[in-house]
């Protein structure tokens, strides 16, 4: 009888615990943009000026992440970490106060640029604790990245309904508060786990990529540029991730729209969660299979899929019909995901992997605020339909994008002496 992949990897020592605290730490990234937006609207009465805060943070974030990770791949991550958590924490807990005492808009930009720039990307610094952890096992990674995806999943079911009912049920400010103490508890207990943080070198040997449909050991590589986004197929991979976030941010707006029009404002986060409901069952069931088709191709298709789904939402007339819907659209986004960070493993040399991860949550929130103003406006004008246009157009241009990028993709993963094939294990499911 096959083991369980996902019980097999957590049973490395040392690694459920930093996987949990991890993901603890990963909680506030799906509650600190809806939160700051119920918190600023209710103190001020202004859905405009909850936006525009809101979206400074997001793209504070946005900008800040990649250049923390580049820190990190640098120094290390706890000698980085730790001053950033604080930083972090202050920033949060001073827009809260802010806020709070009526506090003008231009006093709130800095304070939410400060707490979104420096609060880093959890789910990198994990996966790359993965990467080092079990270098040279092609397969148990593979598990292990599908299963951290699986967690980013979970976290943006959870988060968005914690952060609406605490911040309309209790107080204003309390999903950011919440965001606050989960953030500080989980990076303060991952980053003290030294034993599994990965070693500071300029060059390493040995660490693992993935090909799409394996792992194989690295060779060691030049400095190359000095931004792992400039690496050859990187910039196309991060097109793409714009492209999706689109989807997401535009998605999420024309949901709480649509709610809104048939009187039930309340199951929009119910709503939302269906959509990583479905990813986060995928997400698990694609990391215990084995693949034999190229990672590049697997990419494309899914983001076929992807858009052929979110094309369905412009048709939907009720609630129960859209969740059903984004549940089943929601099985192609952890996948693709998955092997859109399989795949950055895969170009980015070893020493720059953190950074690398980084740009792929970089571009996809960077692609959120871009579909959350874009959707905004076509509401405005049309209805929540017209937000899920935007999300349909998105989607298609994501896929034209990842078909256009397969060549470079392919290309590169060839010059990095990379396997085209992995061999299922015996009594192992594969997929095509």
């Amino acid at each position: 009888m096959p083991r369980n992949p996902y019980v097999d990897v957590l049973r490395i020592p040392g690694a459920a615990a930093f996987s949990a605290s991890g993901g603890l730490a990963r909680l506030p990234m799906s509650m600190v943009g809806i939160g700051t937006v119920l918190m600023i609207q209710a103190y001020t009465g202004s859905y405009a000026v909850a936006g525009r805060v809101s979206a400074v943070l997001v793209i504070a974030q946005a900008l800040g992440s990649p250049q923390v990770a580049r820190f990190v791949d640098r120094a290390g991550q706890r000698r980085v970490l730790l001053p950033m958590l604080a930083v972090t924490t202050a920033g949060l807990l001073g827009l809260v106060t802010a806020a709070a005492a009526g506090a003008p808009e231009p006093v709130l930009w800095p304070l939410a640029m400060v707490a979104g720039a420096t609060s880093g990307s959890y789910g990198s610094y994990v996966r790359a604790r993965w990467t080092h952890a079990l270098v040279g096992d092609p397969h148990r990674l593979h598990a292990a990245f599908s299963f951290e995806s699986a967690v980013d999943e979970l976290v943006f079911i959870v988060g968005p309904v914690l952060a609406t009912v605490l911040a309309t049920a209790v107080i204003p400010p309390a999903a950011l508060l919440l965001a606050a103490v989960t953030g500080g508890v989980g990076g303060l207990v991952f980053l003290s786990l030294r034993g599994t943080e990965p070693p500071v070198r300029a060059h390493l040997e040995g660490a693992a990529h993935d090909d799409g449909a394996g792992l194989a050991r690295s060779r060691v590589r030049p400095p190359g540029p000095r931004s792992a986004l400039f690496v050859p197929g990187m910039p196309a991979l991060a097109l793409v991730f714009l492209a999706m976030g689109t989807i997401f941010g535009a998605v999420d707006v024309a949901t709480v729209a649509f709610s809104t029009e048939h009187e039930r404002r309340a199951l929009a986060g119910v709503v939302l969660a269906a959509f990583a409901l479905g990813s986060l069952v995928s997400g698990l069931a694609y990391g215990a299979m084995h693949w034999t088709s190229r990672l590049s191709t697997r990419f494309a298709i899914g983001t076929v899929v992807l858009a052929a789904g979110v094309s369905l939402f412009f048709t939907v007339r009720s609630l129960p019909v859209l969740a059903l819907v984004m549940c089943v659209t929601g099985f192609a986004i952890a996948p693709t995901v998955i092997n859109g960070n399989a795949m950055v493993q895969a170009l980015v040399p070893p020493q720059r992997l953190t950074e690398g991860l980084a740009w792929v949550g970089t571009s996809i929130g960077a692609g959120a605020s871009a579909g959350s103003w874009l959707a905004g406006a076509r509401i405005d004008a049309a209805g929540s339909h017209g937000g899920f246009l935007v999300a349909m157009v998105a989607g298609w241009v994501c896929v034209v994008l990842a078909v256009a990028a397969l060549p470079t993709l392919r290309r590169q993963q060839g010059r990095a002496g990379l396997a085209v094939e992995q061999v299922p294990d015996p009594g192992t499911p594969a997929g095509a």
